[in-house]
């Protein structure tokens, strides 16, 4: 990294920093859809729990339709109440690991990794929540699903959205810093001005008092 893009990304970094220092939050962003073939990949999934003071538990369900099959298959199952951990298609003994929340069943990051892609897991993958938020008087059960469309392939290629969203970034953040620069010598000739006039006012009060 070039040190004027360095210079750049510091405004990100100190954001970054201070929101290290908050309670951290769940946030629901899409998982990358471009694997690599015989590199590992991350196949995001992600279910926010919606009212955070509620206590819940959670399992996820992940499920397989090659690109060549016309139905889904389990792939997996993570329940950490249950302590259960296990990978239900042949395709994929060790070559699956769970790469969600740790150490808790009110699951909300409900990801996993693949090792060593093949064009062969190219398809399409589904991902299962089922939450019980436990009220004090009742349970009550909720189910949520994601569809993942993977495609593998020899390298990995930028597409247009990338290359376009780092630009706009970029400008962004140029554009922010011009317009900051522009307030403080906005603010900085006023605050002078002020200064100005009021040594005016202070010399003419004096000439006023001498003058016969």
């Amino acid at each position: 990294m070039s040190a004027v893009q360095e210079l750049l990304l510091l405004p990100l970094a100190l954001l970054a920093l201070q929101a290290s220092l908050c309670r951290g939050a769940c946030v629901e962003v899409d998982s990358n859809t471009e694997a690599v073939v015989n590199e590992g990949f991350k196949l995001g999934c992600i279910s926010c729990k919606k009212r955070g003071e509620v206590p819940a538990t959670a399992t996820v369900d992940w499920y397989f339709m090659a690109s060549d099959e016309t139905f889904y298959s389990p792939l997996y199952s993570y329940d950490y109440e249950n302590k259960r951990d296990e990978i239900t298609d042949s395709r994929f003994d060790d070559r699956l690991a769970w790469n969600g929340s740790k150490k808790t069943d009110d699951l909300q990051d409900g990801s996993i990794y693949i090792l060593n892609v093949t064009f062969n897991d190219t398809g399409t993958y589904k991902c299962i929540f089922t939450r019980t938020l436990k009220y004090s008087n009742f349970h009550y059960p909720i189910n949520t699903n994601k569809t993942i469309v993977m495609k593998v392939v020899p390298k990995l290629t930028r597409g247009l959205a990338s290359i376009l969203s780092e630009v706009m970034m970029y400008v962004t953040i140029i554009g922010l810093q011009v317009w900051l620069a522009i307030e403080m010598i906005y603010c900085y000739r006023k605050i002078s001005a002020a200064g100005e006039e009021a040594l005016r006012e202070s010399a003419s009060r004096k000439n006023s008092r001498w003058s016969p």
